[in-house]
């Protein structure tokens, strides 16, 4: 698995001021944004705006930054890609996708881009918005194997609601309802299965810090390693609940130090608990995650 970001902030596409402020955010990766929060008029515009901002911010160990283009669908994902490669974004998120096909397709394009513009093979990842479109969630497990760029897989609610023509994507209680939550444990699973890191949605309320935390929390059990924010204050919340306490990181070393201290070892006991191998597993997980 490639670098885990725990925090992706979207950034509108045609925003200097926006660009300026994410730079001093906390977030693992910004989201340059091309299609919904930019109005087709002004994406001549947005494209030139994206591309100078990759181009002057070439130093991305602590934050990288990712452009979300238009649907391969549209007549404006082409002329995004055309116009962005040049600045050597870290990676391409790519929405409302029908399946994996579209990833290999988007390989294609970067590859033939990469090579135009001197950015080095291979070097741009890909992101992909998995569960926008009905056939997007009956076709996630074409994933697995589909391209090496692949980085992971995130999933939305609000455009699948809409493409299914639903008044809501909620229950009587506000939780999501049945075939969001079957979306979202379908996407946690491909991106498993593809051995790529599993993002889970944006929390849409960003003055609500506490649902945002129960939602963050509920995703890092259920195996999510990042979230994605719409809000630059939901970022500090989302990086504090992806990272592994002093608690956890204690446990996860003792794990690991009594399976090297038994060697050939499967099964041992642990403070009176027995631990396996999936418990080996896991812990080596927590502490690569550690900052």
């Amino acid at each position: 698995m490639q670098d885990v970001l725990r925090s992706m902030l979207f950034v509108p596409g045609d925003s200097e001021k926006k660009m300026a402020k994410g730079s001093g955010n906390p977030a693992d990766a910004l989201i340059l944004d091309l299609e919904d929060s930019v109005s087709a008029e002004r994406l001549p515009f947005a494209r030139g705006l994206v591309n100078d901002y990759l181009k002057s911010h070439t130093d991305r160990d602590r934050q990288q930054v990712w452009v979300r283009i238009n649907p391969l669908s549209s007549p404006f994902s082409l002329p995004d890609l055309a116009a962005v490669v040049s600045g050597a974004p870290d990676g391409i998120l790519l929405p409302k996708t029908y399946s994996a096909q579209e990833v290999i397709t988007l390989d294609h394009y970067l590859s033939a881009l990469e090579q135009r513009e001197g950015v080095p093979p291979g070097s741009t990842r890909i992101l992909t918005v998995a569960t926008e479109t009905p056939q997007g969630v009956l076709t996630l497990a074409t994933y697995t194997g589909c391209s090496p760029r692949l980085a992971g897989l995130t999933w939305g609610a609000e455009d699948l609601a809409a493409a299914i023509g639903a008044s809501t994507n909620r229950d009587e209680n506000g939780e999501y309802a049945l075939t969001y939550r079957l979306a979202r444990s379908l996407c946690l699973l491909a991106a498993q299965s593809a051995g790529v890191q599993a993002l889970d949605t944006l929390t849409a309320d960003f003055r609500d810090t506490e649902l945002l935390r129960r939602e963050v929390r509920a995703a890092r059990r259920e195996g999510f390693t990042g979230k994605l924010a719409i809000h630059p204050d939901q970022v500090v919340p989302i990086n504090e609940g992806f990272t592994p306490d002093a608690d956890e990181l204690a446990h996860a070393q003792e794990v690991v130090d009594a399976f090297a201290a038994a060697p050939g070892a499967g099964t041992l006991q642990l403070h009176g608990k027995m631990i396996d191998k999936p418990h080996l597993t896991q812990a080596m997980r927590v502490l690569a995650r550690r900052r």
